[in-house]
């Protein structure tokens, strides 16, 4: 196709077209007009930063089964991480037992960490935004906008198409950044990521006593804590996961399966009742590196009905941390809310933002002549 080139244009297939002396003055208007937007946006940003930022005493979160005291407690959640706590459990599997939290080895919630980063990445790349499009000495060189550069290095529209580009990386950081508050649908499918990411015994004082048992590959014995110990974040509000473990290839005794047999004791039924589970017993904690979501797989037992469900393994009879895996069957299973006011508001924040940045985008494009892109 043939271009035509005149002086002061750009070629006419280039994004950078230049503009219309109306188009011009309306993005010149509008340009300014967003650093006022943009700098309100900051603030709040800097507002939900300050909602996650480790500031003592914290947010003391209850947690308690409704309608029984299967699980009773709190937890004290400062910035990312839970720094103390202390849950009774009366679980039907388990003997009575308390778990305390051990304060010298908190416990980092890998949602939030990450939340953390996309906040931090999105004040660093609006404090970026508002220096480069509107420098506090418009003579220095080192400050000048995309705007004030000279018309033959620098398109008319290179000011407003960079500002269009940075708006649609912070609306990005900000969806990440809600959607991790949500959390992942409440569905019926078990979800696997517990068998890597259980808290690791050594955050509680005392330490869970496990039993020595024998992984699935014969590479050895290994410990298994008798619960896993999971926490998520859902609805911005703190998911804490109880499981009863028992190893898959434990022993029955002839009462039990005698009991089970004439009906005076039955086991709990569950989503994940009749399945085994490849559980990396030996992690170092929770959201450590490897936590990927299992899979679900036929089992190599006899009963037809049984599934197993196994990490991503880098290796036959470990996890993607590197640790064996232990086959276990879910005895119980017990989930426990507890709604945190500082994520919620964070969240309500978080919301507004990206509603004020989608308009803020969308009069853009429109002065632009350009489609908003997700």
């Amino acid at each position: 196709m043939a271009v035509d080139i005149c002086e002061g244009w750009e070629l006419i297939d280039s994004p950078f077209v230049r503009p219309s002396p109306r188009q011009k003055r309306e993005l010149d208007w509008l340009v300014q007009d967003l650093r006022e937007t943009l700098t309100n946006v900051k603030h709040g940003l800097e507002d939900c930063y300050a909602l996650l930022a480790p500031v003592d005493p914290g947010s003391t979160l209850v947690l308690s089964t409704p309608r029984n005291e299967i699980v009773k407690g709190h937890i004290t959640r400062v910035g990312t991480r839970i720094v103390k706590g202390t849950i009774h459990l009366r679980l039907r599997t388990l003997p009575q037992q308390t778990l305390t939290i051990n304060p010298d080895h908190p416990i980092h919630l890998a949602p939030l960490v990450t939340l953390h980063t996309l906040l931090t990445h999105s004040l660093d790349l609006l404090t970026m935004t508002l220096s480069f499009t509107y420098p506090t000495e418009p003579g220095s060189a080192s400050a000048k906008s995309p705007s004030q550069s000279s018309s033959s290095s620098s398109p008319q529209l290179s000011a407003a198409a960079f500002l269009s580009s940075q708006l649609r990386l912070l609306s990005q950081s900000i969806s990440e950044s809600i959607a991790i508050l949500k959390g992942p649908p409440l569905v019926t499918a078990a979800d696997p990521s517990w068998t890597t990411r259980s808290i690791a015994s050594s955050h509680f004082d005392p330490p869970l006593t496990a039993a020595t048992v024998s992984n699935h590959h014969g590479l050895g014995a290994t410990s298994l804590p008798p619960i896993s110990f999971h926490l998520s974040i859902q609805e911005s509000s703190i998911v804490l996961w109880l499981r009863s473990l028992e190893a898959a290839d434990a022993p029955v005794g002839f009462g039990t399966k005698l009991a089970f047999a004439i009906g005076t004791a039955r086991r709990l039924e569950h989503d994940e009742a009749d399945r085994v589970f490849g559980f990396c017993c030996s992690g170092e904690g929770h959201g450590g590196p490897g936590g990927s979501p299992g899979s679900m797989m036929p089992s190599n037992g006899s009963n037809h009905n049984t599934t197993r469900s196994t990490t991503h393994n880098t290796a036959a009879g470990t996890g993607a941390t590197g640790q064996p895996e232990v086959d276990v069957y879910v005895r119980e299973k017990v989930r426990v809310e507890s709604a945190d006011p500082s994520l919620l508001s964070l969240a309500a924040k978080l919301t507004a933002l990206g509603h004020t940045l989608g308009l803020a985008r969308r009069n853009l494009a429109a002065v632009m002549g350009e489609e908003l892109e997700d």
